[in-house]
């Protein structure tokens, strides 16, 4: 009797997940939310290190100039300030703003040393920067009550195939470029030595004919 019990129940066991199972497969709504709540695990990210490699341009277009574009001139080198205004020696026009500095450089020291006449190309270099003074080397020189030598507001003129005013233009374009330091650079002010102003000025050096102050 016991037996015939426990077979009995053991099929309603095997008939109980039959119908289970065929529940299951027979709603596709129930099975696919099965699926979908179940999580999606795909490969895991793999990070390689590479080197980023620049593309170089080709020789013949990195950094090629263009043809029409302003090249600067080399510099001049010198062993001595002589060498530099035989290097800079011209006979050809120049700017105006050269010309007035040329012209000032002639009429106060063409009789002096090449570093007399550059530290006077310098004063008014130094001038035409330093804020307090015009801004350009003709309005340094033509400046009322500045030089001596400029009449009606104007330079005298030059005897421009002489040697003293070659000797001022190649001094001048020395000064200009500030390619040789002076011996008074960074003056503002100078006299003749055959005067005495009495300035309230710091007193930096005699050259030649010249004393200059800062």
């Amino acid at each position: 009797m016991r037996s015939k019990l426990n077979r009995a129940g053991a099929i309603a066991v095997v008939a109980t997940l039959t119908t289970a199972l065929f529940s299951a497969e027979g709603s596709g709504a129930a099975a696919q939310d099965l699926v979908s709540a179940a999580p999606i695990i795909g490969p895991a990210a793999q990070f390689i290190a590479q080197p980023v490699v620049q593309p170089i341009a080709p020789a013949d277009q990195a950094d090629v100039p263009a043809a029409d574009a302003p090249q600067a001139d080399a510099p001049v080198s010198a062993d001595s300030l002589s060498q530099l205004v035989a290097a800079n020696a011209s006979s050809g026009d120049v700017s105006r703003e050269l010309d007035c500095l040329a012209g000032a450089i002639y009429f106060e020291a063409k009789s002096e040393t090449l570093e007399g006449q550059l530290a006077v190309g310098r004063v008014i270099v130094a001038r035409s920067k330093s804020g307090r003074f015009p801004g350009s080397y003709c309005g340094v020189v033509l400046q009322r009550s500045q030089f001596s030598f400029v009449r009606g507001n104007a330079i005298p003129p030059i005897n421009r195939a002489s040697r003293d005013w070659q000797e001022a233009v190649a001094i001048a374009k020395i000064a200009d470029a500030g390619t040789w330091r002076s011996p008074v650079e960074g003056a503002l002010f100078f006299h003749a030595k055959s005067v005495s102003p009495g300035w309230r000025l710091t007193r930096m050096a005699r050259i030649d004919n010249h004393v200059f102050y800062r």
